[in-house]
This record gives structure tokens, C-alpha cells and sequence, in this order.
């Protein structure tokens, strides 16, 4: 496993990590807001591997050691007037970063698994650009659409605080925000928060690609009509106790994919807890066989 650059076009560079066999179906694992390729844990990626598939992790633009933007992330008034710097781009950018990728690495297609705003960028990717997606799997994230899927008032506060100056704020930064966001029916894994915070900081100390991509996540609006042009066989994994998005998210996502399947694990949070594992790594792998055995099906029927 060796961290690589791959050009994504449009002057985008991301960095990205494969794991497992060259020769395996590509399963493309597409982080969170402001989180890095090893919020993805890298035993998590080894268990997935060992199913049988080639995963990639990467960081999508904007964090970690892909490329960053130059412009001033956008502040609380310029996110409320939806008045935005003229290169401020969107979900559908981002998508077509992960279109590249795939571009690069020379997959025609993959199974896309996307986390928080991650599973935004992954639906956007199989709204727009369907052949390129064998199965979409959406995990704790939403549509857009008002009202649901929204993060609870008090993670806003906890949102909207001071950008940490130190390795050692962003460290227990991340620590208090997980508290409050984490899995409630899982033991809270400080050990591994402390190592994310500080591979985060050691990769990327900046943070400001973070207000950039949460504009992102703002200037695209409500998508659920764009999510009706999805055909990928969908998976929709929400827990029944996040702050971060709201299981409404999850719903309302699954309502707008046509076939779309919900799934909540009870006790899970916005955060990947250990414990929850066996079953999302079951739920990842029996969505992606289940799809390649119809499709099979299907081509040797018109065959």
C-alpha cells in the first residue's frame, strides 16, 4: 500500500492509496467533509480487500496532500447570501474530480461507497456520469433537500468554532466533536480519534479546504430530483443516532433512488465505530455481489 498522486484533470491532483489485489473488482471508498483518505480506517480497507476487491481511498480536493484551492474560504455571511467567490465550485465538481480518478487509474467503472459528503459526491457521480458506477452505497448522508438530513443545533455550535492553531487543539477538537456526534450504542474509540486528528494535521494543517467544501455542500441545493436519474443499485446506510446528518437524510435519499434499499444500524453515529464493522462491511460487500450476480444474470439473458 503506497500513497500515489494521480491528475484528475482541470489542474485537480489527487492523492489515493489502493489496497488488495490489482486484478479485483474496484470498489472506491469517497471521504466526508474535511476528512482525509485515513478516515477510512485502513484495517477496514484490509477486511474489504480481502472479500475481494481493489479499494481506493483518496482526499478529495480541497484537503489533505490533494490539490487546494487559492481563494478564501467563504465566511457565515457569504454562506447565508449564497454570494460566493467565483471559483467556489460545487458537488458536480467534485464528482467529476472522482470521474477522473477513475479516469486515471484506468477503471471504466467501480462499486462507489461514499461517506457523509462523500455519499453526496458519490450519488452526484451516479446521477451524471450512470455507466461509470456498478452500485452506489450512500452512508449517513442526504439530498439537500430542506428540512431533512440536517445536523442537530448543537453540532451547528460546535461546527461554527474557532479553526484549531495547534496539533494539539485539532486533536482534542476532534475528540470533543466525536463525543458529540460518535456512535451511542458502540464503545467511543479516543485512541484512534487522537491518531486520525493528528495524521490529519501532520497531512494537511491548513483546514481551510474544509469551509470550501462545506460550500460546496450549500451552493448545490436540494438534488433530489438529479438523484431520480440514478440507475446504479443503491444502498442507503444511515445510523439511528447521528447529529451530524439526520436519519431523515438517509430516507429521504433512499425515497428519491429509484429501488433504493435503507438500512439503519441501531446505535450507530456520524463516525465509524468498530463495532458496526461486521455489519457494514456485510452490507457493503452482499449490496456489491448481489448487483454483479443480476448483472451477469441479465447479460447472459440478452446474450
Amino acid at each position: 500500500m503506497t500513497e500515489r498522486v494521480a491528475d484528475a484533470g482541470r489542474e485537480i491532483s489527487l492523492a489515493y492509496e489502493e489496497i488488495g489485489d490489482a486484478g479485483a473488482d474496484p470498489l472506491v471508498l469517497v471521504a466526508g467533509l474535511g476528512q482525509q483518505l485515513h478516515s477510512w480506517p485502513t484495517e477496514f480497507c484490509e477486511r474489504l480487500a480481502e472479500r475481494g476487491y481493489r479499494v481506493v481511498r483518496f482526499d478529495n480536493r480541497d484537503v489533505g496532500r490533494s490539490t487546494h484551492m487559492r481563494f478564501r474560504p467563504p465566511g457565515p455571511a457569504a454562506m447565508i447570501t449564497r454570494r460566493w467567490h467565483p471559483q467556489q465550485y460545487d458537488l458536480t465538481d467534485l464528482a467529476t474530480d472522482t470521474v477522473g480518478l477513475l479516469d486515471a487509474l484506468g477503471y471504466q467503472d467501480a462499486h462507489l461507497v461514499g461517506i457523509s459528503m462523500g455519499g453526496m459526491i458519490a450519488q452526484t457521480v451516479a446521477a451524471r456520469s450512470p455507466r461509470r458506477v456498478r452500485t452506489l452505497t450512500s452512508i449517513m448522508s442526504m439530498t439537500g433537500a430542506r428540512g431533512v438530513g440536517r445536523p442537530a443545533p448543537s453540532t451547528w455550535l460546535r461546527m461554527a468554532g474557532r479553526r484549531p492553531a495547534t496539533r494539539q487543539a485539532a486533536i482534542e477538537g476532534a475528540v470533543r466533536m466525536f463525543r458529540h456526534i460518535g456512535s451511542r450504542g458502540y464503545p467511543f474509540d479516543e485512541e484512534w480519534i487522537r491518531e486520525l486528528a493528528g495524521l490529519g494535521w501532520d497531512r494537511d494543517p491548513s483546514r481551510e479546504g474544509t469551509g470550501r467544501q462545506l460550500a460546496a455542500i450549500i451552493r448545490s441545493g436540494d438534488r433530489t430530483a438529479q438523484l431520480r436519474a440514478v440507475t446504479a443499485p443503491t444502498l442507503v446506510i444511515h445510523g439511528d443516532h447521528d447529529r451530524m446528518v439526520h436519519p431523515t437524510g438517509g430516507a429521504a435519499t433512499a425515497r428519491a433512488i429509484a429501488g433504493a434499499r435503507l438500512e439503519t444500524v441501531p446505535g450507530m453515529g456520524h463516525d465509524l465505530p468498530m463495532g458496526a464493522w461486521p455489519v457494514l462491511l456485510d452490507l457493503i460487500d452482499g449490496h456489491a455481489r448481489r448487483a454483479g450476480t443480476a448483472r451477469s444474470t441479465d447479460a447472459s439473458t440478452t446474450s
